[in-house]
């Protein structure tokens, strides 16, 4: 885990991770504690924060993506397009970020 603070690849890793558990937090506890049980204070919490590290994955993964050659049309706007789907940082991860 710690030499994966060393490297810009290895940044973009955690920062999905985190974006990606976020997500998961939001969309499958926070959103149902707001609509179902009328407690909206998870929702209050961590939609800003989701919406934070969703904004650093996306700038990290343009500028990863400018620092090594990525072709846009091949793989930045599959890791770009991970984080709107839930899991999705978790695959791209395991597919395309950890082999690099």
């Amino acid at each position: 885990m710690i030499n994966l603070f060393k490297t810009k690849i290895g940044r973009l890793r955690i920062i999905g991770f985190l974006e990606g558990v976020s997500l998961l937090v939001l969309i499958f506890i926070a959103v149902p504690l707001k609509y179902y049980f009328q407690n909206p204070s998870l929702s209050k919490a961590l939609g800003p924060i989701h919406g934070a590290i969703f904004l650093l994955f996306l700038f990290n993964t343009l500028s990863v993506g400018v620092e090594q050659n990525w072709k846009f049309k091949t793989t930045t706007w599959k890791i770009i397009l991970a984080c709107f789907i839930p899991f999705g940082t978790f695959y791209i991860d395991n597919k395309i970020l950890r082999k690099l």
